[in-house]
Formats: C-alpha cells, sequence, structure tokens
C-alpha cells in the first residue's frame, strides 16, 4: 500500500512538472512575438518611482547653425541647471564644488585654456577674449519662420563669428613665426589638431579657426581644412597648447601624445589643467585667478551679515598683478563685459565669495556678480567693447 502511494506522489510530481514546462515554453513564446510582462506593482525590485530619478539636462548640439532661442533665455536655463544642489557633495554654485564627470580622463578639461610653453595666457571663452581679436565675419544660412500665403523659403542670410588661431595668438603676444607646433584638443588626445610654424604662416591657416556653439557663448569649436597640419577635425575643443622655446609631445597614433616616451595626460610641463576660479587678466593676458579656497581669512572683514569681505586690489596685488598702470577694470559675466570701474576704484573694491556668486565673487556694495575680470592700462574704447548683434540671438 505504500509502495502504491510512493508512485502516485511520484507521478503527480510529474505532472506538475510538465505543466511548469508547457506554461514557460507558452510565455516564452508569446515573449518572442514582442509581448511584454507587466511592470511590477509591488515594493520591492523594479518599482522604482521613476518620477524621483534625477533628470539628465538636454544635451547641446552645435551642428553649425545659428541658435535661434533668445541668449538671454539660453544662459538662463543654464544657470538654473547649474544651480541645483546635491546635499552629498556641496553647492554646485560653489567654487570648490567639483562634479564627478570633472574628475578623470578628459572631462578633467571643463575649462578650455591657452597654454603657451606650459604657462597659462587666457581661455577659450567668448567673454574673455582678448579685447584686441577681432571676429572674422562668414555667411551662414539659418532658419527662419514663414508667413502665412508667402513664398518666403524658410531660411534667411546670417553672420557667424569665427576667430583665426592666427589672429588670437597676435592679440595674447605670441609670434607665430617663433612657434614650433600648436597642437588643438579635441575630445580625445588622439584627436588633437597639430600644426607647424610652417603651417601656421602658410595660406591656409586662414582657414584655422574655431567659433563658439552658442555664437557668444557655448563651447568653442575648430574649424579647418583636412589638409591643414595633421588634417585632423575634431568636434570640440578641451584645450590648446603652444610651443614656442620647449619642445612639443608627439602624436602616436590612435593612442595620443607622448613626451620623452612618457604619456601626456595633463598639460605638458605644468601639469592638471586649470579649472575654475575668478580669472583676472591684465592687457588681455591671464594675470591671476581668484579662488575661494586659496583667500586668506585673517585679510578678510565680516559684514553684519555674517560675509567675509575682502579688498580687491589688495588681494589681486599679493597674488602678483602688477596694477599700478591700470585705467579700466571690467566685470564680466554671462559672457559680456557688464561695469567699469576705474584703476582706482581697485584700492576701495571689496568683493565676497560665497556660494550666491555662482562660481565667481560679488563686488562691492551692490554685489555685482563678476564670473571673470579684465584690467588695461588704457581706456577702452566703447566701440572696442563686443556687442551683441541681431544674429546672436
Amino acid at each position: 500500500m505504500r509502495a502504491s502511494n510512493n508512485e502516485v506522489m511520484r507521478s503527480m510530481r510529474r505532472n506538475v512538472s510538465l505543466l511548469l514546462l508547457a506554461s514557460l515554453a507558452l510565455i516564452s513564446c508569446k515573449d518572442s512575438k514582442g509581448a511584454q510582462p507587466a511592470p511590477s506593482t509591488g515594493s520591492g525590485v523594479g518599482s522604482a518611482d521613476l518620477s524621483k530619478l534625477p533628470k539628465k539636462p538636454p544635451e547641446e548640439k552645435h551642428d553649425g547653425t545659428m541658435i535661434e532661442t533668445v541668449r538671454e533665455k539660453m544662459i538662463q536655463a543654464k544657470e538654473e541647471r547649474s544651480g541645483e544642489k546635491d546635499g552629498s557633495k556641496g553647492d554646485k554654485n560653489d567654487s570648490e564644488w567639483v562634479p564627478a564627470e570633472f574628475k578623470a580622463g578628459m572631462s578633467r578639461w571643463k575649462d578650455t585654456g591657452v597654454y603657451v610653453d606650459g604657462k597659462p595666457v587666457g581661455f577659450l571663452s567668448f567673454g574673455e577674449l582678448p579685447i584686441g581679436l577681432k571676429p572674422t565675419w562668414v555667411k551662414d544660412k539659418v532658419s527662419a519662420d514663414k508667413r502665412p500665403g508667402t513664398d518666403d523659403p524658410g531660411w534667411r542670410w546670417a553672420q557667424q563669428r569665427f576667430y583665426k588661431f592666427t589672429d588670437y595668438l597676435k592679440a595674447v603676444g605670441v609670434d607665430i613665426k617663433q612657434v614650433k607646433e600648436i597642437h588643438v584638443y579635441g575630445a580625445k588626445f588622439s584627436e588633437t589638431i597639430i600644426a607647424t610654424g610652417k603651417d601656421l604662416q602658410s595660406k591656409q591657416a586662414d582657414q584655422f579657426s574655431f567659433r563658439f556653439g552658442g555664437n557668444t557663448f557655448g563651447k568653442a569649436i575648430p574649424h579647418t581644412l583636412n589638409t591643414f597640419g595633421n588634417g585632423l577635425s575634431p568636434d570640440k575643443i578641451t584645450s590648446v597648447m603652444v610651443y614656442v622655446t620647449k619642445k612639443p609631445p608627439t602624436m602616436v597614433r590612435n593612442k595620443g601624445l607622448f613626451l620623452d616616451g612618457v604619456e601626456q595626460m595633463g598639460v605638458p610641463y605644468y601639469g592638471e589643467p586649470i579649472r575654475g576660479g575668478v580669472r583676472v587678466y591684465l592687457d588681455d593676458k591671464l594675470a591671476t585667478i581668484i579662488k575661494r579656497q586659496d583667500l586668506d581669512v585673517s585679510k578678510a572683514t565680516k559684514s553684519a551679515d555674517g560675509n567675509l569681505h575682502w579688498n580687491l586690489g589688495a588681494v589681486l596685488a599679493a597674488q602678483g598683478t602688477d596694477l599700478k598702470n591700470v585705467v579700466d577694470v571690467w566685470l564680466i559675466r554671462d559672457e559680456l563685459r557688464k561695469e567699469k570701474f576705474t584703476g582706482k576704484d581697485l584700492a576701495t573694491l571689496t568683493f565676497s565669495a560665497s556660494s550666491q556668486a555662482k562660481g565667481g565673487i560679488l563686488i562691492g556694495d551692490q554685489n555685482l556678480r563678476a564670473g571673470s575680470i579684465a584690467l588695461h592700462t588704457r581706456a577702452l574704447d566703447p566701440s572696442e567693447i563686443p556687442v551683441i548683434t541681431p544674429d546672436d540671438e
């Protein structure tokens, strides 16, 4: 009797196993025809609340056409995205806060610096371009609204700003006849444009230029002929290296740049690329950088609201900036020169460096934000100050 019962139990198990296999086979067949399993509504794995996931900011697309959105709205939207906070990492407006994506690899090159023999001389940012550098205007076909009931083509001619590298080098005091090589880094070291001094003195150098993704803001983008230099043309510029007296690194195909057999992952003859801070220029050349973490707290005064304030002239002088012949002081923010002070004002101007400055500093009683500062030993004519044109909108 017991044996008979055992046989019955084994038979039942076989039947259940067969039913389970049949069910799995049926589900597999349905899925192969496009059927999708219903989403989980429980509280375990797979039931995450999608509304709580971080939203990815819209990617900037620079395809060579004009940005049709109003310039100020674009900049404001960018600031709003960068103004979010992360409790575990600090305030994104804080100059010391470094996003994870800017800590390693080519993403360390957040700011597009220009280095001559390893010395930083400037940055490819529209608001920080040398005042003596003038654009080369290029006709560009952009989209336009079609009026109802007309044969409007849906496009119009506009002008786009391009800047020749040879003009830029002259503006920062580099004699192109003395240049051994210029290296324009792309998104990868292996995408670096390399041009010799002979290349820079050729007719083709007139086509060796850069523009900005938003015409007057955004990332610098190179433009060159595919027969110029080593024939490369990356889709953005991460840094520019100029070699006058120093030995340039050499390119190893599909690998990167090497100097005396050592792969160069930073700025040759300098180290890590410069990132952040309030850059200060004297007659179009980088003079110093104000960083909050480097400020001497003992030299500051505390206001009633508890904020620390430093004397601008004293800080610049302490960092080695020659101020004795300065005539004009321009505050730069949103890629434009905004307010002007005189050289004498440096003795009394103060600034604070709280997170409210969005990575810059706040100048004077009016808390005028400055992302960078331009000092000049001559008074600039109003016609020299870059202005936004309708084609820049």
